[in-house]
């Protein structure tokens, strides 16, 4: 199984309001361990960038506009991630900025789930801890993933951190930074993680007569020293109640 986990830097949060893509990067995962290979590349938006999402990646206009145009990189980064599963964190964001992208393009029009199947870890988070907060900060929190380098975002980095927070989600194995993960999410996490790993048959090993007596003759103890409150022994009389 072919992963690539895929994070991208913005000029800003709104695709609507013309806002481009300034950094891409993907870590490639086979058979959830990493295969070393990654994408990564700076993009000129041509166009400025939102003091506040400079705040968060750091990246200047002076800096971006010496790096490549989408449409200089498209065909190298369609080559990298064609036929894989994507992972995203938050994954509605940074398709919907990288279909805008295509668009923009001359036909034929592509759109990313044409080349690609996607994996929302935010919407999975969700569903493992309901009610919680699921940033990718927060997540790190809860399963002890590393993420103290991280003073500025990038899309590399964070597709990296994502790596390690994916592989914790969904059974620990593999993890980048080799850290111990933290088995949370209770039973909606342990039923998420069994389903991944397949159907397991389980032997069913039944008493036999003289270990059903020995069990006997132990509620027998218990009832004893209990005065008759042995929780394990439902009096007749409650039986033929009920």
């Amino acid at each position: 199984m072919r992963q690539i986990i895929l994070d991208t830097e913005t000029t800003g949060l709104e695709v609507a309001q013309g806002h481009r893509i300034i950094e891409i990067g993907c870590v490639e995962f086979l058979d959830r361990r990493p295969t070393g290979r990654t994408f990564q590349r700076y993009l000129n938006p041509e166009r400025d960038i939102d003091p506040g999402a400079q705040a968060v990646h750091g990246l200047s206009g002076a800096f971006l506009a010496g790096q490549p145009r989408f449409a200089e990189v498209v065909e190298e980064f369609v080559a990298f991630v064609a036929g894989a599963e994507l992972i995203i964190h938050n994954a509605p964001f940074d398709v919907g900025f990288i279909d805008h992208e295509f668009g923009r393009l001359p036909p034929p029009q592509r759109l990313l789930t044409d080349l690609c199947t996607i994996l929302d870890t935010l919407s999975l988070a969700r569903q493992l801890h309901p009610g919680q907060r699921n940033s990718l900060d927060a997540l790190c929190k809860r399963y002890r993933v590393d993420n103290s380098n991280r003073e500025l975002h990038g899309a590399l980095l964070d597709a990296r951190i994502l790596a390690d927070v994916y592989l914790a989600m969904t059974g620990g194995q593999g993890a980048l930074t080799l850290q111990p993960q933290a088995e949370e999410g209770g039973s909606a996490a342990r039923a998420s993680r069994a389903k991944r790993r397949g159907l397991v048959e389980i032997p069913i090993v039944r008493a036999s007569a003289e270990e059903l007596e020995a069990h006997e003759r132990a509620l027998d103890a218990v009832a004893k020293a209990s005065k008759g409150k042995c929780l394990f022994r439902v009096a007749p009389e409650a039986t033929a109640a009920d």
